[in-house]
């Protein structure tokens, strides 16, 4: 069982030993000293320490009241989520699967140990409800391995007790910096110890020409790698079930097969069409219940909309009866998928696409005129869509060229995405109109759907004797909703047409 907290925390150094005095920081009524604790940690990663490239730690402490196993996430600078396991020899499963997504099958390992007396004290306001928590940490560190190096500095940390306000943060480090206390150039303890343990990595040239986008290969590169990182940061929020993750790489996932779509005179289809067929294995099983859940959530709320009075028969048991039915996952289900060997392998071919990329010759081209003509392509494709459905008459037509259009504005929206660096504002307004375009659509959609439901719905509701009146009201107010979507489309097509910078 693994618990999670956030951790909201500053580290400082110093020329000077000890702390100093705190009790002038504003709201601090008391400093009480905790005593002091000995804490032994050994930390763990691959040989060629991925976690650490992503700021990540993975650690086996014992000593103080949270001896166990400790995995942190960075959230941003100062905040990490910290999920805690107790204590054992081995490495438990839970917290092994939330990294697996980046060690894969490679074997973790023991890199670096960490000893630090730590000296701590409570800051606490008038109510005696503490603050923060203040330690000055006397770390010895030892590297594992061959050539493993040793050091040792001190350190203050002052992590904010849950509920109180980030601000009192900046109130200490005011008094710290009047003290000679300056920020830690390390954004952890172990990054400072392999820093400071470990052979110096030159990384300045290396770095800066990997900012540079000159070609229309590195802008498309750029967007596919970004996509690849999202995939890969966003499997340990999926495994934890955190709010929105399984969406969000659901998109990663469609914004990088539309990118080789979209770009096939950069990245050659040929090599990519059989990634982006993998890319929708994996969209697939993630959204094995997200679909069902999104209806459920429409026909829910519609439910909450109308009067009591037009509720007739166990709609809601109806509802859940029918929903649990259609639902055809589970948490262990996508866990599973996740473990396997097919999106594992999926990933070490997103690592392989990207350090070896197919480039064809339009590759080494300027990206204004390579990315503007792909940009413009798949626009013109939205277009004769849209227009194509609306010369239809409404049905069930029109709905199927709607929803093509649909998945088109998608794909315009996604490639005008990748072409904002290259182009500018013309494609950050092309990216503003095709959300909009993609966001009525996508209500059609939903109604053409809900309607299916519904229809399904009363037959069930028919069949076990219970009206079905509130099914047809439903029904006919889903029906009036996407006849305003559809009356809303010339006008918007219109505005997006005009605007167009393309």
């Amino acid at each position: 069982m693994a618990d999670t907290k956030r951790e909201i925390e500053r580290k400082y150094e110093s020329d000077h030993s000890g702390l100093p005095d705190l009790t002038g920081v504003a709201g601090v009524a008391a400093v009480i000293d905790k005593g002091v604790t000995q804490l032994d940690a050994t930390y763990y990663d691959t040989e060629d320490e991925r976690l650490a490239a992503s700021s990540i730690t993975l650690r086996r402490r014992t000593g103080g009241s949270d001896a166990g196993w400790h995995l942190k996430f960075p959230v941003s600078p100062g905040v990490r989520d910290e999920i805690q396991a107790p204590l054992s020899d081995r490495l438990p499963r839970t917290l092994a699967g939330l990294v697996r997504s980046r060690v894969r099958d490679t074997e973790l390992l023991p890199v670096m140990r960490l000893r630090s007396d730590r000296d701590v004290r409570d800051l606490v306001d008038g109510d005696g409800r503490v603050l923060a928590e203040v330690s000055v940490d006397a770390v010895q560190a030892e590297r594992f391995g061959g050539d493993g190096g040793t050091a040792q500095w001190t350190e203050i940390e002052v992590e904010l007790a849950d509920g109180i306000d980030q601000g009192f943060l900046d109130k200490v480090e005011k008094r710290l910096k009047k003290a000679g206390v300056r920020p830690s150039s390390s954004a952890s303890k172990l990054q400072r110890a392999l820093d400071e343990t470990g052979p110096k990595k030159k990384r300045g040239k290396k770095a800066r020409v990997a900012r540079e986008l000159v070609t229309a290969g590195d802008h498309v590169l750029l967007y596919v790698r970004t996509q690849r990182n999202a995939i890969v940061e966003l499997d340990p929020a999926v495994r934890r079930d955190v709010y929105d993750s399984v969406h969000k790489m659901r998109v990663a996932t469609r914004r990088m097969r539309s990118a080789f779509k979209s770009y096939g005179k950069v990245l050659d289809r040929a090599v990519t069409d059989p990634i982006g067929e993998e890319l929708k294995w994996l969209a697939g099983e993630l959204g094995v219940d997200r679909d069902q859940e999104v209806l459920t959530e429409r026909l829910t709320a519609a439910l909450d909309e109308l009067p009591r009075t037009l509720l007739t028969g166990p709609v809601r048991t109806r509802l859940r009866t029918w929903s649990h039915a259609r639902s055809g996952g589970s948490r262990r289900r996508l866990i599973n998928v996740l473990d396997g060997k097919r999106y594992l392998d999926l990933l070490e071919t997103l690592d392989a696409l990207i350090a070896d990329p197919p480039l064809l010759e339009a590759a080494g081209g300027k990206p204004e005129k390579v990315i503007r003509k792909a940009v413009r392509k798949d626009f013109s494709k939205v277009s004769g869509l849209v227009e194509q459905a609306l010369e239809l008459e409404p049905g069930h037509e029109r709905d199927l060229g709607l929803h093509e259009a649909r998945k088109k504005a998608k794909r315009a929206r996604y490639s005008a995405e990748s072409a904002v660096r290259a182009l500018g504002d013309p494609a950050s307004g092309l990216v503003k109109s095709m959300k909009s375009l993609q966001n009525l659509l996508g209500d059609h959609q939903d109604s053409v759907m809900t309607r299916e439901a519904l229809r399904d719905l009363a037959r069930q509701a028919h069949g076990a004797g219970e009206p079905s009146f509130t099914y047809g009201l439903l029904y006919g107010r889903e029906e009036r909703r996407a006849a305003e979507d559809e009356a809303e489309l010339p006008g918007l097509w219109r505005d997006i047409k005009g605007g167009a910078g393309f």
